[in-house]
């Protein structure tokens, strides 16, 4: 039950981010028609296809190993540092982030763009003044000396 509910979650949440504004911002901005297949398609599709990959493993990995989901409603039990969280503490925001940015290149559109720009403006407060206080909250030192270890936003090598 609790993957159905992390899947259902996970295509809800980052869809309407993903999907239905871009598909509201595009009707507004003006009416797209397909040209064909160029460089910028290309390239655009493979990031959509890299941010949906991140994406799907980063919900797989807050039910799998969290025992939870990406809502607040019903956040991970266990703090995840395996995986991609293992080199950044966010990857799931930049997952959806790298997915804008290829609707913006693909649709060759400048509001897309500034769409994923205020987007990720308000994730990073969103992350900063909700989502750090309530994990360290729940998770103590463990995550404290997470956030020493691993960056919230690029990523760590170690």
């Amino acid at each position: 039950m609790l993957y159905f509910k992390s899947l259902l979650l996970t295509i809800l949440v980052p869809g309407a981010v993903v999907v239905y504004v871009p598909y509201v911002i595009l009707r507004l901005a003006r009416p797209f028609t397909f040209q064909g297949w160029d460089i910028p398609q290309i390239a655009a599709v493979l990031l959509v296809a890299t941010g949906l990959g991140i994406l799907l493993h980063c919900s797989g990995m807050l039910a799998w190993v969290g025992r939870g989901t990406l809502a607040p409603f019903d956040p991970p039990e266990r703090l995840v540092v395996r995986g991609l969280y293992r080199y950044m503490r966010n990857p799931m925001y930049v997952g959806v982030l790298i997915m804008l940015l290829g609707e913006a290149l693909f649709f060759e559109s400048l509001a897309l763009l500034w769409y994923a720009v205020i987007w990720f403006g308000v994730i990073n407060v969103v992350v900063v003044a909700y989502e750090e206080p309530t994990l360290r909250g729940d998770f103590g030192e463990s995550y404290d000396r997470y956030c020493r270890t691993v960056h919230r936003w690029v990523p760590t090598l170690r």
